[in-house]
Order: C-alpha cells, then sequence, then structure tokens
C-alpha cells in the first residue's frame, strides 16, 4: 500500500521515514483475519474519533467501493460515538466526590 493521500507530503521532507510509514500501512490492511469490509469500518470509526475529517469522508467513500451500505456505516459511526461519549462521561465523574 503506498502512502495515504494525506501522508504524501511527508515524501518530500523525509523519504526514508514515509517509505516506514508506508510499509506499516501496508501491513495494517494486508489480507489477514480481518476481512477488507471489517478492516475498512474499524478505521472509519478510529479515524472519528480522532476527529479526523478529511480520513472519515475518505474512508467512507472507500466502504461504498467496497458495497458497504449507508446503514453500515451509520452503525459504526454510532458505535464510534458511543465508545468515545462514554469514556468522556466516565472520566467526568473525576470531578465529583465518590460515593460509595
Amino acid at each position: 500500500m503506498a502512502l495515504p493521500p494525506f501522508l504524501k507530503p511527508l515524501a518530500g521532507y523525509d523519504p526514508t521515514f514515509a517509505q516506514e510509514i508506508g510499509n506499516i500501512a501496508s501491513l495494517s490492511f494486508q489480507e489477514n483475519s480481518l476481512d477488507e469490509k471489517t478492516m475498512t469500518l474499524i478505521a472509519l470509526a478510529l479515524d472519528t474519533v480522532l476527529g479526523a475529517s478529511a480520513g472519515v469522508a475518505s474512508l467512507a467513500n472507500q466502504a461504498r467501493q467496497l458495497g458497504i451500505s449507508e446503514q453500515e456505516i451509520a452503525d459504526t459511526l454510532r458505535l464510534a460515538y458511543f465508545t468515545a461519549g462514554c469514556s468522556v462521561l466516565t472520566t467526568s465523574f473525576a470531578a465529583f466526590e465518590k460515593k460509595e
């Protein structure tokens, strides 16, 4: 796998590091126990939680090209929100006294 489009400028600044990142991308997305659809939806959820809008748009389009439905994308985004949102809620409890 080549460098993802958003990382291509890295090749101009540090070609050696860019090549290594490309290797990691290839390793991460190579055929393994997860199918391409599952890997794409996981990456979509993670980019959503990280606030990577360009990645979310790119991965959603990639998902559609793989035949992933709009409902499957929506369900993935809902799960990403729930997971990230619960983390915020549980961390916020630190603002209050513990009551046993």
